[in-house]
């Protein structure tokens, strides 16, 4: 099969690999969409040890199931693989279990290919009226279906009156202010410095979309939520300054690890920061469904390029020349 490889830093090479073989309870999946994301992009630029070359990267992803009982159920893939016993599985947060796995990340190699394996209970079947494209958004919009669940319940449980901001208008935050608005918020502001991206969200859904230093940005201590989508000391910091007195910050980017936190202000101001990792499985089930009955919008904001295009794909992204907030890599299969 053809696969696009992490080879070394900032190179990727589209070359053969050798057809995946099941495990117990797995299947193989032919993969039709695959996302990039922003963990992909660390990856390429040589900042994540969990991922080394070479390695098939790439983990947002939808397809159909080939052979076995479930041979052609259109399914997306929740890639955290997890253990299933500890406590934290059995509590329902198998997100923090100690012993997961993630499709990209050693020892399972990714779905930018055109073959992937995954356990069946990872597999979420996708009803014939969704086109698989849109499907794959489940993995990076469950990040912030997980964040605004998380968010929402310190700010009460009811979003209706609720000034939320997200910082960071590619797929995270687009999605977690989509999650947001699912979830009852009505008042949204999306803050992106890329005037292409900008443009580009302009007419994605009913939330304000500004670049933080335009006057539409919220003001200082006037936020009630905030979603940090990109994870850098200077949007930690926006963060910090724009939630308000007992506000609530929920924390997904992991653009840096150092920085930003006005840790004084939030303890005289008792202000709530959460870090939020990925997701549970009820929450990619609760996304998934959102995506099939239409609640996340018409999802059109996505940019699709063949998977031979992988390299230049990622050189945009990391340019700023892109406008959509996800491309998403379609393979060529041969058969």
């Amino acid at each position: 099969m053809k696969a696009l490889v992490y080879t070394d830093i900032e190179q990727l090479t589209y070359q053969d690999r050798p057809l995946p073989t099941p495990g117990a309870g797995e299947h193989l999946v032919r993969i039709e969409a695959s996302g990039i994301c922003g963990s992909d992009m660390h990856a390429f630029l040589g900042h994540d040890e969990r991922r080394p070359a070479p390695l098939t990267l790439g983990h947002e992803a939808a397809g159909v199931v080939v052979g076995g009982a479930m041979d052609g159920r259109r399914v997306t893939l929740n890639p955290l693989v997890t253990c299933l016993s500890c406590d934290a599985c059995t509590s329902g947060r198998e997100n923090l279990c100690s012993d997961r796995q993630i499709i990209s990340m050693l020892p399972r190699e990714g779905a930018f290919a055109e073959y992937v394996c995954a356990p069946e209970r990872n597999l979420v079947t996708v009803p014939d009226h969704v086109d698989l494209k849109k499907a794959a958004l489940t993995e990076p919009i469950a990040c912030g279906w997980h964040a605004a669940r998380l968010t929402r319940a310190v700010v009460g449980g009811d979003l209706k009156d609720a000034r939320c901001a997200v910082i960071g208008g590619g797929a995270i935050g687009v999605g977690a202010a989509l999650a947001l608005a699912a979830q009852g918020a009505r008042d949204i502001t999306v803050i992106e410095p890329n005037e292409l991206r900008r443009a580009r969200l302009a007419d994605v859904a009913g939330f304000e979309v500004c670049a933080p230093d335009e006057p539409a940005a919220p003001e200082a201590g006037s936020v009630d939520l905030v979603i940090d989508g990109v994870g850098y000391a200077a949007t930690r910091a926006a963060a910090c300054a724009m939630v308000r007195a007992g506000g609530v910050i929920g924390h997904i980017g992991l653009g840096s690890g150092e920085g930003g936190l006005d840790v004084r202000r939030m303890t005289l101001q008792e202000i709530t920061f959460i870090g939020t990792y990925t997701y549970t499985a009820q929450d990619f089930r609760d996304t998934a469904e959102a995506i099939f009955d239409g609640r996340l919008g018409p999802l059109d904001w996505i940019e699709t390029r063949s998977l031979a295009q992988g390299q230049s794909a990622f050189h945009d992204i990391r340019n700023g020349q892109v406008a959509s907030p996800k491309i998403v890599l379609i393979p060529e299969h041969a058969d």
